[in-house]
């Protein structure tokens, strides 16, 4: 198992759970998000895969259990101290600041993020690192109204790193993306992996999770409803039945991709996912 130098996983959720009323929208998930790994979380509409990312980063506070992020009990805590203490994420619906430059937008993350940096000038520097590591650089004097919905996503990702994080929540990254837009995003994220991150990531492009995740874990009803290997994850009839469908099922038979490990063309599953409001 990688850790951290204190010998603690960056992020860990013990039976974590939220209830709505008498709804359980999550309900005992137990992760342990380590560097270098990539947990991929998939499930139907309504699983409780945003209200997850929500809990573990303060978003919402979990009915029962506990988040501890380098060893430390940050149940809880607020959104900015989840951040400061080394987690950042993205946001389903990006909402930047329209009235700001795209390098501006991630400076901002500079100036009141951890690193606290009280020079524009040296935020504005750091703020293009940022954007040099999503490929987006060259327009960062665009304002974000300019931007394609694939640079918007990755504009999303840039101000989550300019947060010099360690773990790396990404909630439908991929998102509205067009096929030919997919991979570039995928080698991205993948990049950051290799970079040491820890990263969860929630979608509903099967295969594309299935080409970077470590692992996969699927949530049905706001419970674990396995978790493993992609490959033998998309196999289980339980998820086939629960979530891909038997059109899933039939058409990854007959490419044997999933089984094989192979980086091919991604689609979505075939009970046709949009939009996830949990």
């Amino acid at each position: 198992m990688i850790t951290d130098q204190s010998g603690q996983p960056l992020l860990a959720a013990s039976n974590l759970s939220r209830r709505f009323g008498g709804l359980m929208a999550v309900g005992g998930v137990n992760l342990e998000l380590l560097p270098g790994h990539l947990l991929g979380v998939i499930g139907p509409n309504g699983a409780g895969k945003s209200t997850l990312v929500n809990l573990l980063t303060g978003h919402l506070k979990p009915t029962t259990g506990t988040i501890t992020i380098g060893g430390q009990d940050c149940t809880g805590a607020r959104p900015w101290r989840i951040a400061h203490a080394g987690v950042a994420r993205t946001f389903q619906i990006v909402k930047p600041f329209r009235g700001m430059t795209v390098v501006d937008n991630v400076a901002l993350a500079c100036l009141f993020g951890p690193r606290r940096m009280r020079s524009l000038t040296r935020a504005r520097r750091a703020a293009l690192e940022a954007l040099g590591r999503v490929h987006l650089a060259d327009k960062a004097k665009l304002a974000p109204a300019e931007l394609s919905v694939a640079d918007a996503r990755r504009l999303e990702m840039a101000k989550a790193l300019a947060l010099g994080p360690k773990v790396l929540l990404l909630d439908e990254v991929l998102a509205g993306l067009r096929p030919a837009e997919i991979d570039p995003a995928l080698k991205l994220i993948d990049s950051l992996r290799q970079d040491g991150l820890a990263i969860l990531m929630v979608e509903h492009v099967v295969h594309a999770i299935a080409a970077v995740s470590t692992e996969v874990l699927v949530l049905h009803h706001g419970e674990v409803l396995t978790r493993g290997p992609a490959d033998e994850v998309l196999a289980d009839e339980r998820v086939v039945e629960a979530y891909l469908g038997t059109r899933f099922a039939v058409a990854n038979g007959q490419r044997g991709a999933a089984a094989n490990g192979q980086r091919g063309a991604v689609q979505q599953p075939a009970t046709g996912d949009r939009g996830e409001q949990s």
